[in-house]
């Protein structure tokens, strides 16, 4: 189920790096997945979003992976008899637009937890169109907390991610600073202070 305009080094791949919602909701079939850093790109809330979590009229912003930095996340090993389908998956998932990329899918090399380097296919921040954004905290938490789209609230994005990332014992400080604002929000109707 390889789609033409997918890119053929992908299908070659056996691990897929997952740096946001596929680390707590990666809708492909797996048989191993482990803790991996990827050097070279951090996580950032850096690409807006009017599908999954926000509309054309609201657009709501998730995550990419953007130049500089490192990054930890879960690096996933595809069973080879389901490999070519969940790379379409994902596929379908990343870029359902082809003609106007928000992620360039790219093979990294990521180092698992284990010490073992292994080549994985993962969706990197495309810089050169209108969806890439660089925003201040406020103005991520202003989309975070009013926008909502297909996959559901833009809020509940951000807290399964860090929560996710947390229950690994991975502390990233941007996004548990955005999320215990989020948080904060939801519990008190004001940010506490």
């Amino acid at each position: 189920m390889v789609m033409a305009w997918m890119d053929p080094n992908a299908v070659d791949t056996d691990w897929v790096f997952g740096y946001g919602s596929l680390i707590w909701n990666p809708e492909i079939e797996f048989d191993r997945a482990e803790l991996a850093r990827l050097r070279g790109y951090h996580r950032a809330f850096c690409i807006s979003s009017t599908r999954y979590r926000g509309t054309p009229e609201q657009p709501g912003v998730v995550l990419g992976l953007d130049r500089g930095g490192s990054c930890i996340g879960i690096a996933y090993r595809l069973p080879a008899a389901s490999r070519l389908l969940s790379i379409a998956q994902l596929y379908a998932r990343e870029v359902p637009q082809p003609e106007n990329r928000v992620y360039h899918p790219a093979i990294v090399t990521v180092q698992c937890a284990s010490g073992e380097p292994v080549r994985a296919l993962t969706f990197v921040a495309n810089r050169g169109i209108d969806s890439y954004r660089r925003l201040t905290d406020d103005e991520i938490l202003c989309k975070l907390t009013g926008c909502c789209g297909q996959r559901g609230p833009n809020r509940d994005y951000a807290i399964n991610t860090w929560r996710a990332l947390e229950e690994h014992g991975v502390r990233d400080a941007c996004l548990a600073r955005i999320a215990q604002r989020l948080l904060a929000l939801s519990d008190g109707g004001r940010e506490a202070g």
